[in-house]
């Protein structure tokens, strides 16, 4: 048996130097480096910040990469989090700036305001679940998930509940799949739950090969580690010892901090053999697809992992009964997956307040396009279109007419104008025909 982990000492040595708030002490910087912030130049920013860091010998300033903030227009982004300050958020950031702010700001003592961002309007909307540490925490490093109750889900799971109240905890939430079907998550652990059979399988669906969609890809640019537990508490829940995280090959970044976050896991034990000392046994593999559209579906997505051509097959069977190399297999989406920890935490009646009658919690979007404020969002479910195109994403460049919005890229549909005052559920967006 291994020695159990103290997930809550871990969590008290490391809150307070990644605290967003003013209880600091040491200063803090973070720097947007998920994939929007990196093609925005935030690499040799960040060189330059640790460059001028150490130059002036500031040994109490940490400064440490994170996931997409979400005013993806504004990269590079760096904040600043000093002790007895607030946060302050620096936009369009270059090497030359960031040797301004550690000189003002950080020896100063005076914030530079003309690179300062004010507080976006969108974030009164924001209510960040799937998206709670992303833009927060280094996602390179497993101590700052575990600061934020990371894990902490996992060894709820474990130690004071059986699979089927995991499950039933997961259905009373309301939770349905985040890729677009809609389905209940719950249901589909319960199929699986009641299949006998030697081995099952939990894959993680990130092929997210909707053009200008990347809420999947901020997820595990930006806090991997939520899915390594939700996969985990997956497995727990229906008897899998096995996972696979289908992910596009075109995200390398993603590909290279899952690589990281799986290693880390792994020596913290609380992924592998005998999971935190309890005897449960759960691994994890990637699988790179090669760029398919199609193996987004999960029958073909199933082909390509066994590596067969990735074309779907009719259903039923379902993948909960026959799946992976014919084994029960449950298959959600990353988004899907980063609400199961929260949900398991905060309990099912928490997440039932948030969203609408038959779709609870929130939704991920993805702004681009002729829109001004492009981006990262998460808001419940139920929002308007109009409050997203207008309230968070600022409208439509130079004053011009809203004619029409594409949702869910070619797989989904197109929505007219005369919809902008339509609540987005599942169920409106299926009236809708997207």
């Amino acid at each position: 048996m291994k020695t159990m982990i103290d997930l809550q000492g871990i969590q008290e040595r490391i809150k307070a130097q990644v605290n967003q708030g003013k209880n600091r002490a040491t200063t803090r910087i973070v720097i947007g480096m998920a994939t929007c912030g990196i093609s925005a130049g935030a690499k040799p920013v960040y060189q330059a910040l640790v460059d001028e860091v150490q130059r002036l010998g500031l040994n109490d300033v940490t400064i440490d990469p994170t996931g997409c903030i979400g005013a993806c227009r504004l990269e590079p982004i760096v904040e600043v989090i000093r002790p007895g300050e607030e946060k302050v958020t620096y936009v369009e950031m270059t090497p030359e700036k960031a040797i301004q702010i550690v000189k003002e700001h950080l020896i100063g003592g005076k914030a530079v305001a003309e690179y300062a961002m004010e507080v976006l309007d969108k974030q009164s909307k924001d209510n960040r679940i799937a998206l709670r540490n992303c833009g927060v925490i280094n996602p390179e490093n497993i101590d700052e998930y575990i600061a934020f109750d990371g894990y902490k889900a996992l060894e709820k799971v474990l130690m004071k509940m059986d699979t089927k109240e995991v499950i039933e905890e997961i259905k009373n939430a309301g939770l349905r799949g985040r890729g677009g079907g809609g389905f209940p998550t719950g249901i589909k652990l319960d199929f699986a739950a009641k299949q006998k059979n030697d081995q099952k399988y939990i894959i993680c669906n990130a092929d997210e090969g909707d053009p200008g969609a990347f809420m999947d890809r901020s997820v595990l640019e930006g806090d991997p580690h939520s899915v390594l537990e939700a996969m985990a508490i997956n497995g727990y829940a229906i008897g899998a010892s096995k996972g696979f995280i289908y992910v596009r090959a075109e995200y390398p970044v993603a590909v290279q901090r899952l690589g990281v976050a799986i290693k880390q896991a792994k020596e913290m034990g609380v992924l592998g053999e005998d999971i935190l000392g309890t005897g449960f046994d759960f691994d994890i593999e990637l699988r790179l697809g090669a760029g398919a559209f199609v193996c987004g579906e999960e029958t073909a997505l199933i082909h390509s992992i066994e590596g067969k051509r990735g074309v779907p097959t009719p259903k039923p069977p379902f993948p909960a009964v026959s799946g992976l190399f014919g084994k029960p297999t449950v298959i959600n989406n990353v988004e899907t997956l980063a609400n199961i920890p929260p949900i398991i935490l905060k309990g099912a009646d928490w997440f039932n307040k948030i969203g609408t009658e038959k779709s609870k919690g929130t939704k991920v979007f993805a702004l681009g396009g002729k829109i001004n404020n492009t981006g990262l969002v998460e808001v419940p479910m139920g929002i308007t279109l109009r409050e997203i195109i207008y309230d968070i994403g600022g409208g439509i460049p130079n004053g011009k007419k809203f004619k029409a919005v594409q949702t869910g890229g070619p797989s989904g549909g197109c929505i007219p104008a005369e919809h902008l005052d339509v609540q987005l559920d599942y169920d409106s967006l299926a009236s809708l025909g997207s």
